[in-house]
């Protein structure tokens, strides 16, 4: 309560009120502290309000009064993007338009009545033209601007200051201040609650008010957060008198102060709560705030001044990440929205959900390393390489993910709470989690990384399920429709086994009219052509289509197809293994339970499948664990699965991202986390993690094949499915060259089979190559002979 919260601030020693704070802030926050990477953008000085520390307001007449033109207005926010900044940050005085003729004129001449309509164009014309998040702080706004705001931004707030109307007396902080009204203010808070707009508000302290008023008017936040849900984060700030003000003389905030009202407010809000403080009004004490619990520095502007407050400079972002770090936590890039509201129903406009999407990573997080330009990503990630000694790695990692991974390395199964906290892992952590996968890859699946010669057939490009996700299916009556005749396919087979293919990966669309025993007969004819060549074949979603078109029990139809040559499964269609997620990507997609089925069916039958995960899209960190957590268990009840493929997201050319719907697929480092988090997960049980080159390019490739995986893939001489959907990274990779890349991060290439017997190695020196006695798996059809000589 308000009482209680005083009688702490009062009573309780400073370090125990302060170690209480940090223990809520861990507890329910973890170990990052974010900020948000902004440019701000003063739209107008002019305001109508004399607050009496403000040297932001200007007079028409006094120098600095200004009304931003759309030019200087989308200079400014470009200058910020090329910067790496996410979010434009308006603020901008109090309806000057009401005291101010030359506001009216402006505005007039510009093709507005209000300063709030010109704000929501500002706001519309930089989504648009920059791809920046706008966060408008304009004070106080009717239902009907919040709404029109929400349509192009990621969040809106306003400072609710102080809940007291005592300060609007005469000499006071709020005196000739009509905005400054608390009941107008919160009614401005509760009208975006109603809108569910994720919002940014809080106090300032030491502007006169008591040490009561403080807490009641956090009491008043908490309050409407709890009707609505929607305050994103509270900030504490402290007041700096400044020159030129009535309140030049008023003593300033002290540190204690702040840091006490800081770990009061931790206490007395939701755990949940971000808490936030600038770092820029505290100094070169700025660091000490991080004991008081807050677990946000909010924005820092590489490129422009905080206006509001000129005489404090923004401290370096390596400066904030160095004395984050050095308090035992780590700093993270955040959007102008938390991670948390992204996925809050309702808070998200679907007008911003694409640019959100575009922005941020899998967990909600600014996507590391990059800015988005005139819709052109930039810039580069630039991962940590692992320490080739676990126990230097792990001393530098965190104490709790030096425990998990500790515990990992003795043989604990990882659970999904501890995977959670690994998906969070950067600098230190991040290096401690890519060297103990690594060496969980040596343990589990050895030093060499192997490769299969194989070719794709996708024998039609003609489907109608309407995948949101696939660039690659067309009409029946498109212009580049195809559809292989059995002849075809059985010739691009025969050509692929004279270069030197061991395998045939064999999947394609679903037409509306295809005959159910098709299926059948490419098996069919493949075998007439190749008799030694594995086939690898038929996702289950196609596996179902053939089911429902023969009308033949699936044990029965899998048993037909396995008399017929088919030797295993690609076990792709999974996607996301949650019906929800499934659902947004393709409504007539097989539901979870079938697919799980299917596979289950095929294991049992003795036909080996793949296993997949495709991510950055529209899923969460959590559903990528619970995907990963239901393999692991039908692999222990079957033992039928080869392999795990992450399979990142390829974007440009597909309906789900051009809707705005998805994130345009995954970062460098969400790769390399999702693939040594696949290696601690799921190794013990699928020793095998493959790497696809051919959606994440060969740089990424080789971060992840350092960070746990064993497997480089296929050479496919033929792709077609991610090059539609805009992938770039070519459609086939020489033997050779993938023996050289191998070679280039110190490793032994080995040739295998589609279910990992070892064809042949070669030396990681010079490429001499000797022969191995080739190993058989359970299910495997082929008799593949070791070829000797290139």
């Amino acid at each position: 309560s308000s009482g209680d919260a005083l009688a702490l601030y009062e009573q309780a020693a400073t370090p125990a009120l302060l170690a209480s704070a940090r223990a809520v802030r861990d507890r329910a926050k973890g170990r990052t502290v974010s900020y948000s990477r902004k440019v701000f953008i003063p739209l107008t000085t002019l305001c109508r309000d004399y607050c009496g520390y403000c040297t932001f307001r200007k007079d028409p007449e006094e120098p600095g009064a200004h009304f931003m033109t759309p030019e200087e207005v989308l200079a400014l926010a470009e200058a910020g993007g090329k910067a790496g900044c996410k979010e434009a940050l308006f603020s901008l005085g109090d309806r000057p338009e009401a005291i101010f003729p030359e506001a009216r004129a402006f505005l007039h001449g510009q093709g507005y009545a209000r300063t709030l309509e010109y704000l929501a164009a500002m706001c519309e014309m930089v989504l648009e033209r920059t791809g920046l998040l706008p966060h408008a702080n304009p004070g106080l706004m009717p239902f009907d601007d919040l709404k029109r705001l929400k349509r192009s931004n990621a969040s809106v707030g306003i400072m609710l200051e102080n809940i007291s109307p005592r300060l609007l007396h005469k000499g006071l902080a709020h005196w000739r201040a009509p905005d400054k009204v608390p009941a107008l203010r919160l009614r401005t808070i509760e009208d975006a609650g109603r809108l569910g707009i994720p919002f940014t508000t809080g106090i300032l302290i030491g502007i006169g008010e008591t040490p009561a008023e403080r807490f009641d008017s956090l009491a008043a936040i908490r309050t409407l957060h709890e009707r609505y849900g929607h305050i994103q984060e509270v900030i504490v700030q402290n007041f700096r008198a400044k020159p030129g003000t009535r309140m030049a003389e008023h003593a300033d905030a002290e540190l204690e102060d702040l840091l006490r009202t800081l770990a009061v407010a931790r206490l007395m809000l939701p755990a949940s709560m971000n808490l936030q403080a600038p770092p820029n009004l505290s100094y070169s004490d700025f660091p000490r705030l991080l004991e008081a619990g807050i677990n946000d520095w909010g924005g820092i502007s590489p490129v422009t001044l905080d206006f509001i407050n000129p005489e404090a400079a923004w401290p370096q972002i390596a400066t904030l990440e160095a004395a984050t770090r050095a308090a035992g936590l780590e700093l993270r890039e955040r959007l102008a929205i938390y991670p948390e509201f992204i996925e809050k129903q309702g808070c998200v406009d679907v007008r911003m959900a694409g640019p959100i999407g575009r922005l941020q990573d899998g967990q909600g997080y600014a996507r590391l390393g990059e800015s988005r330009m005139n819709g052109t990503m930039t810039g580069t990630t630039r991962l940590p390489s692992a320490s080739t000694e676990i126990d230097a790695a792990l001393r530098a990692a965190a104490p709790s993910v030096a425990r998990i991974l500790g515990s990992v390395l003795e043989g604990s199964e990882l659970n999904l709470e501890s995977a959670r906290a690994l998906c969070n892992a950067e600098g230190g952590d991040l290096s401690a989690l890519v060297c103990v996968a690594d060496e969980l890859r040596h343990r589990q699946a050895g030093d060499a990384i192997t490769y299969v010669v194989n070719r794709n057939i996708n024998f039609t490009n003609v489907c109608t399920v309407g995948c949101s996700f696939c660039g690659f299916s067309r009409g029946p009556r498109a212009s580049d429709a195809y559809f292989l005749t059995l002849d075809e396919v059985a010739a691009k087979a025969g050509d692929a086994a004279a270069r030197g293919a061991t395998e045939v990966c064999i999947q394609g669309g679903l037409p509306r009219d295809l005959d159910g025993w098709f299926y059948r007969d490419i098996l069919r004819v493949i075998k007439r052509a190749v008799p030694e060549m594995h086939i690898h074949a038929f996702s289950p979603m196609e596996i179902a289509n053939g089911v429902d078109r023969t009308g033949l029990p699936l044990g029965e139809y899998l048993a037909m197809l396995k008399s017929e040559g088919l030797g295993s499964i690609p076990g792709t269609a999974a996607e996301i293994l949650d019906d929800e997620v499934r659902l947004k990507l393709s409504p007539n997609k097989l539901p979870v339970a079938r697919w799980v089925e299917i596979i289950r069916a095929a294991h049992a039958l003795g036909i080996p499948t793949t296993s997949t995960m495709m991510y950055g899209h529209v899923e969460t960190v959590e559903h990528r664990l619970r995907h990963m957590l239901l393999l692991r268990e039908i692999q222990k009840e079957t033992g039928g699965f080869t392999e795990f493929v992450p399979l990142g997201f390829v974007h440009p050319n597909t309906r789900l991202y051009r809707d705005g719907e998805a994130q345009p697929g995954a970062t460098r480092r969400e790769h390399v986390v999702v693939h040594a988090v696949a290696r601690l997960f799921l190794g013990a049980a699928i020793p095998n993690l493959q790497v696809s080159w051919v959606k994440m390019g060969f740089d990424a490739s080789l971060d992840c094949l350092r960070a746990g995986a064993n497997d480089f893939s296929g050479t496919l001489m033929e792709e077609s499915i991610s090059k539609s959907a805009g992938a770039t990274f070519g459609e086939y990779v020489a033997p050779e060259e993938f023996r050289a890349r191998i070679r280039s991060i110190g490793r032994v290439p080995a040739e295998r089979t589609t279910t990992y017997g070892i064809r042949r190695t070669f030396s990681a020196e010079d490429g001499a190559e000797r022969v191995i006695p080739r190993l058989r798996m359970a299910g495997e059809q082929d008799s593949h002979r070791p070829v000797v000589g290139y």
